[in-house]
């Protein structure tokens, strides 16, 4: 240990013989919807004796107290972390990054000779204006005009030859620097090009942590280490497909993963597993504390403390919130949670890609209703009841997507649905049920110029109005008031009297249930009375 033991009190250095630097790679992967543990493994071979085998290739943010060891071929010895002054590694780039450098280098060659032949046809044009303006100025020297007819002539046609020959030059200088610049474009979009395929390869270029785990053996040996540690910057989210079938009341759900990670380096044909497990948020029951009331005189009465704004008396202990067939994921379940081991290999870039996974779909099914709320609608909407009867948890995600007969209706979020539980999901409007809801009286009790208001009294009347061409059963809901003291008196009487009173334990919830059939009207009368005393005011 001494070679470790100055290595780790220095800037870094090269290794000490005796240690043996290795090269680990993430092999496989278990995430949780926030969060994955990892294990990376790093095969070695050692002479007889003590050595330390040195990673240098973790990711700087690894959280070094979570890392957990294990040698197979060799006894295992002490661990020691470090993720500041790291000894350099051999990163050695993939093939695909190198071969997309040298093509961005060889465009960008190419691109600065096409600009430096531009440069060369500028020169040539100026050197075309300079003879120009040199032929004029020996047309206006003061000498021209003491020379015979002859030398003059001569002199004439040397200058109208030279200057036409200079501006053809000229001419067709300008011509090729343009066409060259126009040329140019081509050249730069595939430059730029090349340098977006050689961002999209995500070069892993963050600084890295080090791990040096010391082992022994009797003899030569080699062997595997396996590192296995848990991060937070990874996850996964499920998404689902629910295909609605209105005929037979089928339901299938096509369920699905979203996989992302931003760990600084990049997985490569991991072994992937997901899982329902949510480590990152409350892992054990609340604690209730002791509720000891007390007395005191009067005058020494304060309020008792609270620590918890939503807290009781006395303060709770709150918890932390924190074409082909698809390749399909395999589920498991433990009786705690379900597990996704999916068949092949994946690859996830740090911080770019969000790969989709495919978990195989569901089935099951559900009874249709045309659920209609007046009060806040003007359609009724197709709801399918059901039980969940697959035996396996469905996570709560924004990432649902619902389908009636093929057609797409609408995304939005979804609860998390236990094994054996009841939901009901919407797959959109029913255009043809037509819902309006009118107060047809109001009165709020006036009793002469000086006595207070002290009662109200409402007629309400519900109509759905059926202009499909087939019957549907439909579930109107409404609602009453409802009163929670004793000198405020609710009276109310409907017209027919609601199927269900306090819909799910809602009070004041009433629900109408029956069959509408094609082109029918059914009317629904509502009325309510409130009382109260003369001196009270109604709030």
């Amino acid at each position: 240990m001494r070679a470790l033991t100055l290595m780790l009190a220095l800037a870094p250095v090269p290794l000490w013989a005796g240690d043996i630097p290795l090269t680990s790679r993430v092999s496989a992967v278990t995430l949780y919807p926030q969060g994955a543990t990892v294990t990376r493994e790093a095969p070695f071979a050692a002479p007889a004796g003590q050595h330390d085998l040195i990673l240098a290739d973790l990711p700087r943010d690894t959280p070094l107290a979570s890392v957990r060891v294990t040698a197979d071929g060799a006894r295992l010895g002490g661990v020691t972390t470090r993720s500041d002054y790291v000894p350099p590694r051999d990163a050695a780039d993939s093939p695909a990054l190198v071969a997309a450098r040298a093509e961005v280098e060889r465009l960008e060659d190419a691109l600065r000779e096409a600009r430096a032949g531009i440069e060369d046809i500028a020169l040539e044009a100026e050197a075309a204006r300079a003879r120009i303006a040199f032929l004029d100025r020996i047309g206006q020297a003061e000498g021209a005009a003491a020379l015979g007819t002859d030398r003059l002539r001569e002199l004439a046609e040397m200058i109208g030859a030279e200057t036409l020959a200079a501006w053809q030059a000229e001419a067709e200088a300008t011509r090729r620097a343009e066409a060259a610049e126009r040329a140019l474009k081509d050249q730069k979009e595939a430059l730029d090009k090349a340098r977006q395929a050689l961002n999209a390869l995500v070069p892993e270029q963050e600084a890295r942590a080090m791990l040096a785990v010391t082992v022994s053996t009797e003899a030569a040996a080699t062997g595997t280490l396996s590192v296995t540690y848990t991060i937070a910057d990874a996850g996964w989210q499920p998404l689902y497909d629910l295909h609605l079938a209105r005929d037979t009341g089928a339901l299938r759900i096509e369920r699905g993963a979203f996989v992302q990670q931003a760990t600084g380096e990049n997985w490569q044909d991991v072994a992937l597993t997901l899982s329902t497990l949510r480590p990152s948020e409350q892992t054990e029951p609340g604690r209730i504390w002791p509720w000891i009331p007390r007395i005191e005189d009067p005058d020494t009465i304060r309020p008792l403390a609270r620590k918890e704004a939503d807290g009781g008396l006395m303060s709770m202990a709150a918890p932390m919130a924190e074409a082909a067939a698809p390749e399909v994921a395999s589920a498991s379940f433990d009786g705690l949670s379900v597990t996704y081991s999916y068949p092949v290999p994946v690859s996830v870039a740090t911080g770019a890609d969000r790969v989709r996974l495919m978990l195989g779909p569901l089935e099951t099914s559900a009874d249709l209703v045309a659920q209609a709320v007046p009060m806040l609608d003007q359609t009724a909407y197709l709801v399918a009841r059901f039980t969940n009867d697959t035996g396996e948890l469905l996570l709560p995600t924004p990432e649902a997507r619902f389908y009636m007969d093929g057609r797409y209706v609408g995304q939005r979020w979804v609860d998390m649905m236990a094994a054996g539980a009841e939901a009901d999901l919407s797959f959109g409007p029913i255009e043809g049920l037509r819902l309006s809801r009118l107060v047809t009286d109001r009165n709020e009790g006036d009793r002469g110029l000086i006595t207070r208001s002290n009662e109200v009294t409402e007629s309400v009347e519900v109509e759905v109005e059926n202009l499909t061409d087939q019957a549907w059963p439909l579930r109107v809901l409404d609602r009453v008031p409802v009163s929670e003291q004793e000198d405020l008196k609710i009276t109310w009487q409907a017209s027919p009297v609601p199927t269900v009173q306090d819909v799910e334990g809602q009070r004041g919830i009433l629900a109408w249930e029956f069959d509408l059939p094609s082109g029918d009207t059914r009317t629904i009368g509502l009325q309510t009375r409130m009382a109260w005393p003369e001196d009270k005011v109604l709030r």
